[in-house]
């Protein structure tokens, strides 16, 4: 069943993010994830969040998430990310579809 990680990122230096940002995306895709939306307009409709930059992205199953989240291509990134910006990230395990 799919997975879905979630991330709300509030960005402190762009021009570092640029890079992170720029790189990323391959490496996700080495495990199956795929953007469903990331860094558009959001609005509040309940509660007092205020989000920054929202991504998400599904895997095929949280052992792809998992399995990219901890993979040396990926910690290199991290690393990056946490110079340049603050993040609160989860990854949420999607519903099995039901049998047709």
């Amino acid at each position: 069943m799919a997975a879905y990680l979630i991330a709300d990122v509030d960005i402190k230096d762009a021009a570092v993010f640029e890079e992170y940002r720029r790189d990323v995306p391959a490496t996700e895709e080495r495990y199956g994830g795929r953007y469903l939306g990331r860094g558009g307009a959001t609005k509040v409709l309940e509660g007092d969040w205020e989000p920054h930059r929202l991504v998400i992205i599904e895997f095929p199953d949280m052992t792809s998430l998992m399995g990219w989240y901890n993979s040396p291509e990926y910690a290199r990134l991290i690393e990056i990310r946490k110079r340049c910006a603050s993040t609160r990230i989860i990854a949420l395990e999607g519903i099995a579809a039901p049998a047709v």
